[in-house]
Order: C-alpha cells, then structure tokens, then sequence
C-alpha cells in the first residue's frame, strides 16, 4: 500500500524555513511520503505541485505575516481548479486570524510550540491513515 503523500510548502518570501522541515520529517517518520516544495513559492506553484505528485495533503508554514494574503490566494485557486484536497496551516498566525482562516476553507491551524504527535494525529485523520 503506497504511503499518503503529503505536501510541505513555505510561501512568499519567508526564508525561515526550519519548522517546516521538522514537520516534514515528523510525518515522514510517521510514515508519510513528504514533498517539501523549499522556500519561495507561490500559492500557484504549491497547487502545481500537489496536483502533480497527487497529494493528499497540504501543509503550509508561514511565519512573514501574510498567511491571510497568500493562504487566501491558496484557497481560492483551490476551488477554481476543483482541488479539494485539505490545507494546514502553521506558524506564527495571530489568534484572531485563525477562524477567519478556518473560513477560508482551512482544516487547521496551529501555531509554535504545538505538539509533533498532535499534528500527525490530524494529519492522519484527515487523509484517512488513522
């Protein structure tokens, strides 16, 4: 049985990309196949991306303080190319842009310091590995 992939991706121009790889390694010792996109991609490149390797999963790290910009544009052309595939969110959100995330279409939101195990268990549950 192939391993869920799942796509690790930093957008804009966000160069702090050390959270993300712990993720990405997280989950592929969790045993998920990850592709990490690096550093400086676009919300069209992460789609591109995901659409290619048939992901099952996005997860998005951003620690600029564009998340509500570029996670918007993410979703929205998401939903014009009829991927529906779930979107995480992590890194420094604010909390009263969290829900207006989540209404973006977001399965989750987390911030520093949240529990490896906790992220896993969503990812499972999400991509139906549980």
């Amino acid at each position: 049985m192939p391993k869920p992939k799942i796509i690790i991706a930093k957008l804009g121009l966000d160069g702090h990309d050390r959270g993300a790889k712990v993720i990405a390694r997280a989950l592929a010792e969790a045993g998920f196949e990850v592709v990490y996109t690096g550093i400086r991609q676009t919300p069209s490149q992460v789609i591109e991306t995901a659409i290619q390797e048939d992901a099952k999963l996005i997860g998005v790290s951003i620690l600029s303080g564009s998340h509500m910009e570029l996670v918007g544009e993410l979703m929205k052309i998401m939903r014009e190319r009829g991927v529906n595939i779930p979107v995480l969110v992590g890194g420094i959100i604010p909390p009263e842009d969290r829900d207006a995330l989540l209404k973006m279409g977001v399965a989750a939101v987390y911030g520093p310091g949240t529990p490896l195990r906790e992220i896993i268990d969503i990812v499972k549950k999400l991509v139906g590995a549980s």
